[in-house]
């Protein structure tokens, strides 16, 4: 098989792969990194343990707090994409918990309602964590911060994915701002490696904000010459960007 079919199969795979929630399995072994070094499913299932009630905000499909379970009696997952939301009460509302849709800034949740608010990946808004959490409620999340991946873009000489810094000095800053505490702050970039082209097609696919005109007709030219790039070295190696903070509210309503 030449080089020229071997690309248009590859991207042809990744192109009619289906995508469902945050299900990341077709990438096994294609790609590898982008963690951080602590574990957000640890860290999150130890809070959840000590919760009565919870909020998980940009749920994704819900993968990720259907593995946290048993969960608590009140638990609330919200999620604004729209294609995400049918996967997410699919699993989730077996569980007893109550999915939201909620596409806007505000979270459609009741003042002080929760002890527990989660964020992996999803929207952090500081207002709104602390008009939600109770009294000594606590918020963790993981964020995804503005450099990430940016190496794609540039391979691609695509837009920027953000169009403005976000990092974990001003999302502590914010949530200080808010009348939060912060208790722990972390930040890392760690590697992210696609070994074939269809990989990283496929990401741009599952992640559409990293190149928001992403289409491989638009990008063809540069998709081969990262092809190249990947058959010549074995992998084409970018940098993730994350940063977790854990905050707690303040312990009265004073």
């Amino acid at each position: 098989m030449n080089g020229r079919r071997e690309f248009e199969q590859l991207v042809a795979e990744a192109v009619d792969a289906p995508l469902k929630g945050w299900d990341f399995s077709w990438l096994a072994g294609r790609v590898s990194g982008s963690n951080p070094s602590w574990s957000y499913p640890e860290l999150a299932g130890e809070l959840v343990r000590g919760s009565t009630s919870l909020l998980d905000v940009d749920t994704g499909g819900g993968e990720l707090l259907a593995s946290l379970a048993p969960l608590p009696a009140r638990s609330i997952a919200v999620e604004g994409w729209a294609p995400n939301f049918p996967v997410a009460q699919e699993r989730l509302v077996p569980l007893g918990v109550d999915v939201r849709y909620a596409p806007g800034v505000t979270l459609p949740v009741d003042e002080r309602s929760v002890d527990m608010v989660l964020s992996r990946h999803g929207r952090l808004n500081p207002d709104e964590v602390a008009r939600v959490l109770m009294p000594g409620g606590r918020l963790l999340t993981q964020q995804v911060g503005s450099d990430d991946c940016t190496e794609i873009n540039n391979a691609l000489e695509a837009p920027e994915a953000h169009a403005s810094v976000w990092n974990a000095r001003i999302a502590a800053d914010a949530l200080t701002t808010a009348g939060l505490t912060v208790l722990d702050v972390r930040e890392e970039w760690p590697s992210f490696t696609f070994y074939d082209i269809g990989a990283l097609v496929y990401q741009l696919r599952a992640v559409p904000w990293q190149v928001r005109d992403f289409t491989v007709g638009q990008y063809e030219e540069p998709l081969r010459r990262i092809d190249e790039h990947i058959r010549t070295n074995g992998e084409f190696r970018v940098h993730a960007h994350r940063f977790l903070i854990q905050a707690r509210s303040a312990r009265t309503n004073a």
